[in-house]
């Protein structure tokens, strides 16, 4: 089976090495995405902005990948404050709502101070 690797083009994917996703076969997974806007690489200080910019990234991963959000089967959201992640839920209603995949939501820290949510998802790739 092969494997298509999906890059957003931020500056993370070369310097840790991996991909913002991988389809193998059918399903695409999609690496745990921050708010950064990386065409600029600049993540705004507001949690509900950063989970808008999370998933237009991982929006525009799927597209690349040949999926969309309406085939997301799975999300995990990460959150250092887990006491915020009711301040999410308008957005994740937005792009989840119809969809309403498994989710699960951790409370940790992440690897940069700036970053408030960090969320991956799995999909199946649309046919």
């Amino acid at each position: 089976m092969t494997k298509q690797r999906i890059s957003s083009g931020s500056t993370f994917e070369e310097q840790i090495g991996y991909s913002r996703a991988v389809v193998s076969g059918n399903w695409v997974f999609v690496s745990g995405t921050t708010g950064f806007d990386y065409a600029s690489m600049t993540i705004s200080d507001d949690l509900v902005e950063q989970t808008e910019q999370c998933l237009k990234n991982i929006e525009s991963a799927l597209h690349q990948a040949g999926s969309g959000m309406q085939d997301v089967v799975r999300v995990t959201y990460v959150l250092p404050d887990g006491a915020q992640f009711e301040q999410c839920w308008p957005v994740l209603r937005k792009y989840f709502g119809n969809v309403r995949p498994a989710a699960m939501m951790i409370s940790a820290g992440l690897a940069d101070p700036r970053m408030k949510i960090e969320i991956e998802v799995t999909a199946l790739k649309d046919s």
